[in-house]
């Protein structure tokens, strides 16, 4: 029996993070996690490989509708399916193994093998039983599926079979316009895919700012996806090659379509995973979504169990997951640990990129608070249109009307992705949208288009 400070389960982004933090403190650290490497979700099924495919597959969209119109004559590339399956496990294996090189350099145990929690200050894994005087659950989530729907990750496959299908479909549907869906249906697309999106909504990634809803949905159109809007999935019937997929307009729910697919590919969102580590027989408290309670401190009810990342509320994100991972270690030292739940941006990365951070016009109109919106398209962008990516895109900033102070924005455009955090060190430091104005950005950039929104928020954008 060994004997920790910390123990903590699950090595994906938040459980890694938070080793690493803790045994900077100085705390006698390990980890365990199932599965042969570490990172977890995101970089074994998830973030890193499905970044890479999509890197990949926009390559092949600039060679076959962008590269003659540049100068860059010659044939087409074919796909070697294979070949960009191989870049990507070569992606997510240098990833992988650069987290078990910094556990090493950290000194913390890798203990290998599915954990479990007989008791407080207890964690089993196989016939070993250890000590630890703090436990932090870090296990994660799953994809979650709809009633009718059975996952044989094959031909109805979730994220992590739709990384790995044996050939390209020629017809896939995706049930689910979230980030996850519309990511991985841009690549099939791109791959030649004949892709359908089905959604139950009618928008496309719930939750965001409605002008990013309907600008992302017009270009993902134009690529090619084809979207069903307002569809309740009914059921999916399989056979070995083909599927069919059952569904009903919310408009006619009497009616039921039918349409074709190779694949399936469920879509429908994530749900907390903490299968067999015991928390019923402990007495862990659960939220009605079944997600492990915590308080400020991502204290479960029982002393010395903790738990942070998709296992507890808030939104499923690898970077949200790091912060409370870092935070929990510095709360389980002794110092205060914090997060900002306010400034947690969200990334779709198609191509064109999608990003927001903190609040939405809607919500802050349905608030009641008086805002002010300055909004920039890259169309008056030099640098967007020399790479082809400034039709439809723009910088979008919310502000309070009477302070200035930037309360959320949102982009569509190359590079929102990394653009956002522009705007969320605005935000963490209470900067107005006059203080990103006043910045000098440099020319020709992307960034200028926030520039340009911010100043929107004022006396009005200069290029447009």
């Amino acid at each position: 029996m060994a004997s920790y400070d910390v123990i903590i389960i699950g090595a994906g982004p938040g459980g890694y993070v938070s080793a690493i933090r803790c045994a900077q403190l100085g705390l006698k650290t390990a980890i365990i996690e199932g599965r042969e490497t570490l990172g977890g979700t995101c970089l074994n099924v998830g973030c890193i490989p499905s970044k890479a495919l999509l890197h990949a597959t926009h390559m092949l969209h600039e060679a076959e509708h962008n590269f003659a119109g540049m100068g860059l004559k010659g044939k087409s590339p074919s796909v070697d399916w294979n070949q960009m399956k191989s870049y990507k496990e070569d992606v997510v294996g240098q990833n992988t193994g650069g987290i078990e090189f910094l556990m090493k350099k950290n000194k913390i145990d890798w203990i290998k093998g599915w954990a479990s929690i007989p008791a407080a200050g207890q964690v089993k894994v196989g016939d070993d039983t250890h000590e630890a005087k703090n436990i932090v659950i870090a296990s994660g989530s799953v994809p979650s599926s709809l009633p009718g729907v059975e996952i044989d990750e094959k031909i109805v496959v979730t994220s992590t079979g739709a990384l790995d299908l044996p050939k390209v479909p020629k017809k896939m549907v995706v049930i689910g316009a979230g980030v996850i869906g519309l990511e991985l249906g841009s690549v099939y697309a791109r791959l030649g895919s004949e892709v359908t999106v089905v959604e139950y909504l009618d928008a496309v990634c719930p939750g965001m700012d409605k002008d990013v809803q309907r600008g992302f949905k017009r270009i993902l159109e134009k690529q090619g996806l084809n979207f069903i809007m307002g569809a309740a999935v009914q059921g999916v019937d399989a056979t070995k090659t083909k599927a069919k997929v059952k569904y009903a307009l919310k408009k006619t729910p009497d009616t039921e379509e039918v349409i074709d697919a190779d694949v399936v590919l469920v879509a429908t969102g994530r749900k907390a995973y903490a299968d067999g580590l015991g928390l019923e027989a402990l007495g862990v408290k659960l939220t009605e979504r079944g997600q492990i309670a915590t308080d400020s401190q991502w204290r479960t009810n029982v002393p010395g169990i903790y738990a942070i990342g998709d296992v507890i509320e808030g939104p499923m994100l690898a970077h949200k997951a790091e912060d409370e991972g870092m935070a929990v270690a510095d709360v389980i030292g002794g110092k205060h640990g914090h997060v900002n739940y306010g400034v947690i941006p969200g990334v779709v990365y198609t191509t064109p990129e999608v990003a927001t951070v903190g609040a939405t016009e809607d919500a802050l109109k349905a608030e009641g608070r008086k805002i002010k919106v300055g909004k920039f398209n890259f169309m008056a962008n030099a640098r967007a249109k020399a790479v082809h990516q400034a039709e439809g895109g723009f910088v979008k900033i919310i502000t309070d009307k009477e302070t200035d102070r930037v309360l959320g924005a949102a982009i569509i455009g190359p590079g929102a992705g990394d653009l956002i955090h522009e705007i969320c060190v605005a935000m963490e430091f209470g900067a107005s949208a006059e203080d990103i104005a006043l910045t000098c950005h440099a020319h020709p950039t992307y960034s200028e288009a926030v520039r340009e929104a911010a100043l929107a928020c004022g006396d009005g954008a200069i290029h447009s």
